[in-house]
């Protein structure tokens, strides 16, 4: 027996030699550092994954081995469920520490560093996990990505003994424990730090002063051997007939204190001086040169302290904006019925049950006309699977249109929009009036409506840049378009904005013709303010290109990047108008109805509004689009690609809400005002504020009252490709085929170029000037954009009496 027991405990040594030797060998420990390093990489890049794809992969986390279904975290199922134990069932964003210990591993493998190091690393590593964690749950107070479940839960039981304030001394206590222990910060190493610097500048000055007076001191020296050189020369040339002897030496060592004796006699024994014959003196006139005078403040600045900055405002110094009086108040105080609340909970649960999904919370908001019901559901639910109950839930509730979350971003809940029964409306008046729009600091504020947990929404046009705004007939549209533009009457001087209006209907926005000369913007010797036109529309869009390419110019030779750089350079007078500079207000263009321009002129206003709308932001030109036909054909891609920001009401069609909002959800809105905004990411359901026709025209005679510029803001004078062509009737300039042509165009009652290339097989630009001939002769009308001219001459009994009068005359 105690030879097998010696027998067995050998081959265990042996085995652990060749473990150790395993692991002692460089090849073994540099695969095993790289090792660590490539896979600290991959959970870092996981994690980084994990913030934007959670939500989608949360469900199949149960389903690994399924090879059907796929992941979209970038790393794909592994990095998924190490995120999501690592993160959401672990430490939350203190998740992150873990690929960096495990690099500092892999450097220790790899380089043969102390393991003491490593190991120091690792223990302040989970704990500043767990108080990342824990600090994350305190702050949020409720279960999120940021805490992870470690410290949603740790912050739950701690705040049972302790207490809010409790655990907020504790964490503060162990943050300040780990700083004072890990980086050996106390009291006196602050304050020494704080002499030390002190001390050095001191010494930083004395050694400057003790520099400045050495330099002095060196040139009062040399023009002191000067003197002295001067002095010696005399004595020596008349001494040097008699014998040297110390005696005659001893008055130059006298007067040469600094050198040394026998340096002296040395040099006058060596070199004694003959005598020279006088030289003649010659006087040197030294011409005074007057110094330059020099201005101890910059000019701009010198403009500013005497007349002050520049004040756009000035001219309508006694401008007053319109009073929250003018605007309706409405009882909005939301009645919230338990009743209600308490019926549509047990509603949901019962259907919910029924297909066998059990919830273990649910909690209520009540906002102005809709109701969200947040849902926790059971461990292992699929959210698809709640999904697809959208209809069966709509059915129970016996509701107008249910909208289902899943989940709610940012919440890892589901939400369920539930229409109230009562309606409560959200008067513009209380969206006006509120604190967070009269302090808010944006440039352009618009106060679009309440949300559903009745909070103000405010956005900023500046940065938007661009708003485009669809849904079907009378769902809020234009009450979307009065709300807008009364947000901006409310905050904006007249210098500040400008509007230019585009009202195909002709009948939405003649109310704002009363503040022609204090907002409007329209093109020189134009009668309306408020564009109804189509060929009209076509030279404005293109007026504010030329518009936009000018305020570029000024930009670059300001050297700033936008227009509120520009406009705060122009105010310091920094800027000078006689070289063309000006102060540039904010112009915001509004189209009611967009769809009636691409049918009338198709690619003539869709190209000017996407280059104004790919490029006007930086100079403070934005667009805002409606349309009531939200089809691929109105809102293209050009279009959809240069609005990130979009307001859908409600819709028809799933397809619809597709092509407003790149997602489903316009189609199951109740209507009156109740809209889905899209900033670019999150989608916001709001009621929008309801301004109606008397407010506006109360708001509108109030400004119109007041003393106005003397006109409208004038945009630059476009003349466009159809233009001039009536100058064109010198007979002898003729095309030899333009009666043929006429006589084409009569016959055919159509007047086109494409007719005119087909009949007489010609190229397209000599079809243009042929009907530019036809024009100037009285033959066709003028251009209408996409449609066909008009055909002025009705037979060919006209056209020939109209060719002889020509002639004639």
């Amino acid at each position: 027996m105690a030879k097998k027991t010696k027998a067995s405990t050998k081959k265990k040594n042996t085995a652990f030699r060749t473990i150790g030797a395993f692991f002692k060998s460089r090849q073994t420990q540099t695969i095993i550092g790289v090792f660590f390093i490539l896979f600290s990489i991959f959970l870092f890049v996981a994690f980084v994954s994990f913030f934007f794809t959670w939500q989608d992969d949360h469900s199949i986390i149960s389903q690994f081995t399924d090879r059907n279904i796929r992941s979209k975290n970038w790393l794909g199922k592994i990095g998924a469920t190490l995120s999501h134990y690592a993160i959401y069932e672990g430490f939350g964003v203190g998740a992150f520490l873990m690929p960096y210990l495990l690099f500092i591993s892999g450097l220790f493998w790899m380089f043969r560093t102390k393991l003491s190091k490593v190991v120091i690393s690792w223990n302040w590593g989970l704990v500043s996990m767990l108080w990342i964690s824990l600090a994350f749950g305190f702050v949020t107070k409720k279960y999120t990505v940021l805490s992870g479940v470690i410290g949603y839960e740790l912050n739950d039981y701690l705040e049972t003994f302790t207490g809010t304030p409790g655990l907020a001394i504790i964490l503060i206590f162990f943050f300040i424990a780990y700083v004072v222990i890990r980086f050996k910060v106390t009291p006196e190493a602050i304050i020494n730090k704080i002499r030390a610097r002190k001390k050095e500048s001191t010494v930083t000055e004395e050694v400057l002063s003790e520099e400045n007076l050495s330099h002095e001191e060196e040139t009062i020296t040399v023009e002191f051997d000067d003197s002295k050189i001067e002095e010696k020369e005399e004595p020596s040339e008349k001494k040097s007939d008699f014998e040297l002897s110390v005696e005659n030496l001893q008055p130059t060592i006298q007067n040469h204190s600094e050198v040394d004796g026998t340096e002296v006699i040395e040099e006058v024994v060596e070199e004694p001086k003959p005598k020279s014959e006088p030289e003649l003196e010659v006087e040197i006139d030294v011409e005074e040169v007057a110094e330059e005078k020099h201005v101890s403040e910059n000019l701009s600045d010198k403009l500013v302290k005497d007349f002050g900055e520049f004040d756009p405002k000035l001219e309508l110094g006694n401008y007053k904006f319109p009073t929250f009086n003018l605007l309706k108040q409405y009882n909005e105080s939301i009645s919230v019925d338990p009743e209600e609340l308490e019926l549509n909970k047990n509603k949901i649960v019962d259907t919910l049950k029924n297909y066998k999904i059990g919830i273990a919370q649910i909690k209520a908001t009540v906002g102005p006309t809709i109701t969200l019901y947040e849902i926790v559901p059971d461990a292992g639910i699929r959210i698809s699977k709640i999904k697809n109950l959208e209809d069966d839930i709509a059915l129970s509730l016996a509701a107008l249109g249910i909208r289902i979350i899943a989940p709610i971003p940012g919440k890892g809940t589901i939400g369920i929009e539930v229409p109230n029964k009562k309606a409560t409306i959200v008067s513009m008046h209380s969206v006006i009036s509120s604190k967070k729009f009269q302090e808010s600091t944006m440039e352009l504020p618009i106060a679009l409506g309440k949300t559903i947990s009745n909070e103000t929404f405010i956005v900023d046009l500046a940065k938007m840049p661009h708003l485009l705004m669809a849904g079907a007939t009378g769902q809020g549209k234009s009450v979307g378009l009065n709300a807008v533009l009364t947000s901006l009457l409310y905050r904006k001087h007249p210098a500040e904005v400008k509007f230019v209006l585009v009202d195909p209907k002709k009948v939405e926005l003649t109310l704002f013709n009363k503040i022609e000369r204090h907002y409007l913007a329209k093109l020189p010797d134009t009668e309306d303010a408020i564009i109804t036109d189509t060929t009209k529309v076509v030279n404005t869009l293109n007026s504010l290109c030329i518009e936009m390419d000018t305020r570029y110019d000024l930009l670059k030779t300001a050297m700033v990047r936008n227009i509120k750089e520009y406009n705060v350079k122009f105010k310091a007078r920094k800027l000078n108008p006689e070289n063309g500079h000006r102060f540039l207000p904010y112009i915001v263009l509004v189209i009611d109805e967009f769809a009636d321009l691409i049918m009338t002129a198709g690619k003539e206003v869709e190209t000017p509004i996407a280059r104004l709308a790919q490029l006007a932001r930086a100079i403070g030109i934005h667009l805002i689009v409606a349309t009531q036909r939200p089809s691929v054909n109105v809102i293209t891609g050009i279009i959809k690609a240069n609005f990130p920001s979009r307001i859908a009401f409600r819709v028809t069609s799933k397809i619809d809400s597709r092509t407003i909002l790149d997602a489903p959800g316009a189609d199951q809105l109740i209507g009156r005002g109740d809209m889905l905004y899209s900033g670019g990411n999150d989608i916001t359901r709001i009621q929008c504020a309801f301004v109606d026709t008397p407010e506006v025209e109360k708001i509108t005679d109030f400004i119109g009252s007041q003393r106005a510029y003397p006109e409208a803001y004038q945009l630059p004078e476009y003349v466009g490709e159809e233009g001039g062509t009536n100058l064109d009737i010198d007979i002898a300039d003729r095309d030899k085929l333009f009666k043929e042509a006429a006589e084409i165009i009569v016959t055919a009652q159509q007047g086109s170029a494409s007719l005119l290339q087909r009949k007489l097989k010609l190229g397209y630009n000599r079809a243009g000037r042929l009907i530019d001939q036809l024009e100037a002769a009285g033959v066709v009308g003028p251009f209408e954009g996409s449609k066909a001219r008009q055909v002025l001459v009705p037979d060919f009994v006209a056209l020939e009496q109209l060719l002889e009068n020509e002639k004639n005359g």
